[in-house]
């Protein structure tokens, strides 16, 4: 068995260092492959997302408030990208609550889907807390050949993700 890397202090959790599982992934790596599952539990996986620009943006959990302001605020940005852009919402959150919460807030522009089988997408791409279990919050953008153009990993992951920046650098990917 492969030897999970930890990275001790990564982020925190209103100020409490927490550690993170997996590799330390960089904006010119290749975006590794993951299997994730859609509200109807159906697999999901990078290939999916072949030929087109992906924008991840991952949270803890969609019922927390700084979570649930994420999701809606980028699920509201869709709007203002081309069609060979996908935003999807990533969260280890079971996949009815997210239905729900997808309904209750009106979130139907972005794609939500769920690591919380085996959390195997938040071991390789460096952001499973060991701590708690949860994704930490993020953004990550993945040109047309899979290939990472831009990361965030929000330092205090009580914080939001910095919107504008994440939309300045899609829009510089999508140009190419």
């Amino acid at each position: 068995m492969t030897q999970v890397q930890e990275r001790p202090g990564a982020v925190t959790f209103r100020g409490n260092p927490l550690t993170l599982l997996g590799p330390d992934l960089q904006v010119g790596d290749k975006a590794p492959d993951f299997r994730l599952v859609d509200l109807e539990l159906r697999p999901v996986t990078l290939q999916d997302f072949a030929g087109k620009t992906l924008l991840l943006t991952v949270a803890l959990s969609q019922d927390t408030p700084v979570c649930d302001m994420q999701g809606k605020r980028f699920n509201e940005l869709a709007t203002q990208v081309s069609d060979d852009v996908v935003i999807a919402n990533v969260t280890v959150d079971l996949p009815f609550a997210l239905r729900r919460w997808c309904g209750a807030n009106g979130v139907d522009r972005i794609k939500v889907l769920s690591d919380y089988q085996e959390r195997e997408f938040g071991l390789k791409y460096g952001i499973l807390i060991k701590e708690l279990k949860l994704l930490a919050r993020s953004v990550w953008i993945i040109d047309r050949n899979g290939v990472i153009r831009y990361k965030e990993i929000v330092p205090e992951v009580t914080q939001e993700p910095n919107y504008q920046a994440a939309l300045d650098a899609l829009q510089q990917v999508v140009k190419g």
